[in-house]
């Protein structure tokens, strides 16, 4: 047991910010194409996050045209150069795969710091 404990601590890394499902993130992503290498963005919300330790992992969602695009991603994987957090999201669940079936106004996500804001806005 301690065993794995070990060498699920070697790959781990600490460069990674703190995000949850909700959350509009860009992933920069390292893509080999023959012996050259790229990287390339991929910027959505996140609808999901399953596992824990080496094993987690995540789904972003983008709209491309008019068709959702889902992608999963490993945690920590070393094909990621960075994760970059746009916006933070205000859901009321972990799993958000009811974004889906929407389409336009109906699959936004409130803002979190939108309610503080507000109540600033009033007080001036």
């Amino acid at each position: 047991m301690d065993k794995l404990k070990l060498v699920e601590q070697t790959v781990v890394r600490d460069d990674i910010p703190e995000f949850n499902a909700g959350d509009t993130v860009n992933v920069h992503y390292r893509v080999r194409e023959g012996e050259k290498e790229r990287i390339q963005q991929y910027e959505g919300v996140v609808i999901n996050e399953r596992g824990s330790g080496a094993n987690k992992t995540f789904i972003v969602r983008k709209m491309s045209g008019s068709v959702g695009v889902e992608r999963i991603f490993p945690l920590y994987s070393p094909f990621i150069a960075k994760i970059d957090v746009k916006k933070r999201g205000r859901v009321r669940r972990s799993k958000l795969f009811y974004l889906r079936e929407r389409r336009g106004k109906s699959a936004r996500i409130r803002e979190k710091d939108s309610i503080n804001k507000n109540q600033n806005k009033d007080k001036e």
